[in-house]
Order: C-alpha cells, then sequence, then structure tokens
C-alpha cells in the first residue's frame, strides 16, 4: 500500500474569524494604516502574512496612546472600555467582533442590569484572561465570577441568585457538567444557564476525532497561543496516539516523514488555522514521502 494524505474539511477557520481577516484585507488594499488590537488569529504564520500586509498589531497599552487612527477589532469581542478609548481619542473602529459573541456580551449586559447585584451572580464558565472572557466580564463593569474548573465554583455563593453563560468556544460536556455541579450545591432560589457555545466550534470536537480516528498518523497544525487549538489536539491524541502538534513546516522532522511511509496521513487544524497553512503541510509531506520513495 503507499500512503495517502487528506486534510480535514471541518477544520480551519470559523466565520468570526474568515469575517475578521476579510474586513483586514479590504481596509489595507486601500493603502491606510491598519492597526489591530491583539492578534487578529492565535496562529503565527497567519499573523506574519497579515503584517507583511501591512497590519500593525497592538496591545491594549498602545491601544490609549493613539489618537486620528484606524483600529480594527477581532473576532474575540471587547469590553465597553475599549470603544470609550476610541471615542476620547478620535479612533475609527473596524469592528470585526464576531455575531455570536456580540449576541452573548448583549445577553450578559441585559440580565446585569435587570438584577439586584447584592442578591445575583453572574458567572461565566471560560478562560481566566482570555480575549473573549475580558469583553464579557467589561459588560458587568467586571463583577462577573470566571469559573474554569469545578474548584473555582467555591468562589461562588450559592445563597444568592445565579445566571450562569459560557465563553463561545469552550467544550459541552464542560458546561453541562458545571450545570450539575451547580445545582447540587445551589440553595438560592432563581438558577437559570445559558447554552452560549458555538455550534461551528463545539461540533469540531465529534468531527475532529472521527477523522483521527479514521488515519493512522495525524498531523494538528496550530498555533501556540491557540486554546481551542490545545483542546482539539487533545481530543485528537486521545482518539489517535500518533497525533503530532506543529506549528511550522520546518517542524516536520525526517522521524515524521519515517513513520508516515505506506500510512493513512490525516492533516487537521484548529478554528485558528489557515487552510493555506494545512495545505502547505500536506505539500512538505508529499514532497517529503516521494523522495524517500525514490530512495
Amino acid at each position: 500500500m503507499s500512503h495517502t494524505t487528506k486534510i480535514d474539511k471541518g477544520s480551519g477557520f470559523c466565520f468570526g474569524v474568515v469575517n475578521a481577516i476579510k474586513k483586514a484585507e479590504e481596509e489595507l488594499a486601500k493603502g491606510e494604516t491598519l492597526y489591530c488590537l491583539g492578534d487578529i488569529v492565535h496562529n503565527g504564520r497567519e499573523v506574519e502574512r497579515l503584517t507583511a500586509l501591512g497590519l500593525k498589531t497592538i496591545d491594549h497599552e498602545t491601544f490609549k496612546q493613539l489618537h486620528n487612527v484606524k483600529v480594527l477589532l477581532r473576532a474575540h469581542g471587547e469590553p465597553p472600555s475599549t470603544y470609550k478609548i476610541a471615542k476620547e481619542n478620535n479612533i475609527t473602529i473596524i469592528d470585526a467582533s464576531c455575531p455570536v459573541v456580540l449576541r452573548l456580551q448583549s445577553k450578559i449586559k441585559k440580565k446585569y442590569q435587570e438584577t439586584n447585584h447584592n442578591e445575583h451572580q453572574i458567572v461565566i464558565y471560560g478562560k481566566k484572561g482570555h480575549a473573549e472572557v475580558i469583553g464579557l466580564e467589561g459588560q458587568t463593569d467586571n463583577h462577573a465570577l470566571i469559573v474554569e474548573c469545578e474548584e473555582d465554583l467555591n468562589n461562588i455563593d450559592f445563597n444568592k441568585d445565579i445566571s450562569l453563560f459560557s465563553q463561545t468556544t469552550k467544550p459541552l460536556d464542560g458546561f453541562n457538567q458545571l450545570v450539575e455541579h451547580i445545582k447540587k450545591r445551589f440553595k438560592g432560589k432563581h438558577f437559570d444557564y445559558f447554552d452560549t457555545i458555538c455550534r461551528q466550534v463545539a461540533n469540531r470536537i465529534p468531527n475532529i476525532t472521527n477523522f483521527a480516528k479514521e488515519n493512522d498518523i495525524l498531523f494538528f497544525v496550530g498555533g501556540k497561543k491557540s486554546s481551542n487549538g490545545k483542546i482539539l489536539f487533545e481530543h485528537c491524541k486521545n482518539a489517535n496516539p500518533n497525533t503530532y502538534f506543529i506549528s511550522a513546516l520546518d517542524e516536520i522532522t525526517d522521524e515524521h516523514i519515517r513513520m508516515c511511509k505506506e500510512k493513512r496521513i490525516g492533516i487537521c487544524g484548529a478554528t485558528s488555522t489557515p487552510l493555506w497553512l494545512m495545505e502547505k503541510v500536506q505539500e512538505k509531506l508529499e514532497e517529503e514521502l516521494k523522495k524517500e520513495e525514490i530512495n
């Protein structure tokens, strides 16, 4: 049998990231300076590509110092304070916040405005310090409690009413487990919870797990900063122990190539992995395997 290489059709950018990159490319095509608040996507190769086109990535401290410029807000969304600074500094905002994230921000803000903060807690299932979570916390004047794991539940006052929301990219089973843990310990009057997980992302876990099982060897292509990438990689690794995480072409080793001989090779990635990078990995594997066959 000869080897086969196949790219997972369900991998690659989600809608929110595709939209953000499209907006960045449109603005850069006008030849004007465009800043982006934070990495547009957690993938170093794609950030390099857009930097070459003229995109300047900045942090929040630099953002506060800017005046009279254009700044792109990436898909993760931003807290109200970012829009306030933009208004004060005459910054033109190119808003590429994902619509799914914006709907969630709006829900959390509405709930926060409707409730008595002495009797009610807003809890967000999410990764502390993640860009999206900072934007969600901002809707509650940073009063929301962020819960990452069961241990964090100890910070909740179970005598108060609770509204639970979720970062859009968290796993569905983790959210459901959290709901059950809270129900067991809850002593207040009202506990409401909202499954605000993006299905385009949540459905990737079962899909990518199946893809991992269908192949002998798997190359997971992702950025080292991608939290979504870490989660998906773990699921792939559990389904197929012959799964290897790579961020760049030069991370494909001679040992990898030897293992790939006469095997079914799968190539997949995170929601922040560009299709062009997965295609480059496929090309490199094909080239190296052809050399091996000739030798």
